[in-house]
């Protein structure tokens, strides 16, 4: 029998590099995205993953898990008064107390990677992949993904699994730019992608991640196809 992945699936740079990687270690035909509604502001993130899964024929899955965050005050969730910083998250983090970027979800990843820990187990799969990079982990702007997080949650996954299960993070120890790269190498269609905080029409260009992806991109020595 052949091995099936899982896929986090956001439509997003890093998670849909993370596809085009799990692609084309283990077939399409053998690869699960998941998309999860957190309560996010817009729905911009499902309408990309989409068409993204339409591009690769693949057939993905989707979970809400929207009422545990209804508790949270962070920016991205529908029920926040805060507003999405238009601002890198270095300058986010210097006018800070050292806690993590009102953008960052409480616990979020570990909580994602733990729901589809139960659903890759009862579909046969013998990983799942998530795209955390360095530099989201820098300093501390999103704890759940930095490299301690992520061997600790790959060791309390594959033990509770019955060490069946791992997590796969292929850029934990990449800036985004190196994400971007292999991304170019793999041919992902980051023209489909979306990344932006905000839900308009075309990318804010301001917020956090907006910056991040242009300077991935530019680092590369290409325009984003998002731009366009």
């Amino acid at each position: 029998m052949a091995q099936k992945a899982m896929v986090l699936f956001s439509g997003g740079v890093d998670s849909t590099t993370c596809l085009g990687l799990a692609i084309e270690k283990y077939g399409k035909e053998n690869v699960i995205p998941l998309s999860i509604h957190y309560g996010q502001k817009h729905d911009k993130e499902v309408q990309v993953a989409e068409r993204i899964l339409a591009h690769y024929g693949i057939q993905g899955r989707e979970l809400d898990l929207s009422a545990i965050f209804a508790y949270s005050n962070c920016s991205l969730l529908t029920h926040s008064d805060e507003d999405i910083p238009e601002a890198s998250y270095a300058e986010q983090l210097a006018g800070g107390d050292g806690a993590p970027v009102s953008t960052y979800v409480p616990f979020r990843n570990g909580l994602f990677l733990s729901c589809a820990a139960s659903m890759a187990l009862s579909m046969d799969c013998c990983c799942i992949y998530y795209g955390a990079h360095r530099d989201d982990a820098a300093g501390a702007a999103y704890p759940d993904c930095s490299e301690d997080f992520f061997q600790s949650m790959d060791r309390a996954v594959y033990e509770g699994s019955g060490k069946a299960l791992h997590i796969e993070a292929p850029f934990i120890d990449k800036n985004k730019a190196q994400v971007v790269a292999e991304g170019l190498r793999l041919g992902v269609p980051y023209e489909l992608t979306w990344s932006c905080y905000q839900g308009g029409d075309k990318p804010c260009g301001v917020c956090g991640t907006c910056i991040d992806r242009r300077k991935a991109f530019e680092a590369n020595g290409v325009k984003d196809p998002a731009e366009d």
